[in-house]
């Protein structure tokens, strides 16, 4: 967080409204980012590489906000809300995970959506070798992560690095056909 009070916080869009909400928030003198990924896209049998917000929904936002700059960012067409407990207290995304984002969105590599794994977790490897296995995530690295399977009867565990490309939480399997 800035001496200014100024901080990144998330405002929650209507769908596909990103780029205008975007564009007025900018117009109105905010700080705000809304990074993009590449995905294709095919219309009349032509495929092409089209931007699409990385995180559809949202855009985020840096401001110290006080009552009249939430009435303003509210204002804005296409808002739904901002994040956080309360309108004087929005949820803050920390400095270095807006720097992240910026690196890979800046990067000239392929990005793409993944499910949000977080330490503790149940997931399930969804591909190579240990395909279907479950277990607990226990430690992410940036491209690793260590991946516990247990037998509860015996109270004993091994544990095996993985590909976080590769796992997926269980509920999300579990709901595919």
């Amino acid at each position: 967080m800035m001496r200014d009070g100024a901080q990144w916080s998330v405002l929650w869009t209507h769908s596909n409204s990103e780029r205008l909400v975007d564009e007025q928030l900018k117009g109105k003198g905010f700080e705000t980012f809304l990074p993009f990924i590449r995905s294709w896209s095919q219309r009349g049998g032509t495929q092409r590489s089209i931007p699409l917000p990385m995180f559809p929904g949202y855009v985020f936002v840096r401001h110290a906000v006080d009552k009249h700059s939430h009435v303003e960012m509210l204002k804005a067409r296409g808002v739904v809300r901002l994040l956080g407990e309360r309108w004087d207290r929005p949820a803050p995304v920390p400095d270095h995970e807006i720097d992240a984002i910026r690196r890979v969105a800046h990067a000239d590599i392929p990005v793409f959506p993944h499910p949000f794994l977080a330490e503790g977790q149940r997931v399930r490897i969804v591909g190579g070798a240990l395909a279907g296995v479950e277990g607990i995530l226990v430690a992410t690295k940036p491209q690793k992560g260590l991946l516990v399977v247990s037998v509860d009867l015996l109270q004993r565990s091994v544990a095996v690095d993985v590909e976080c490309t590769k796992v997926e939480p269980v509920a999300a399997a579990r709901g595919r056909a």
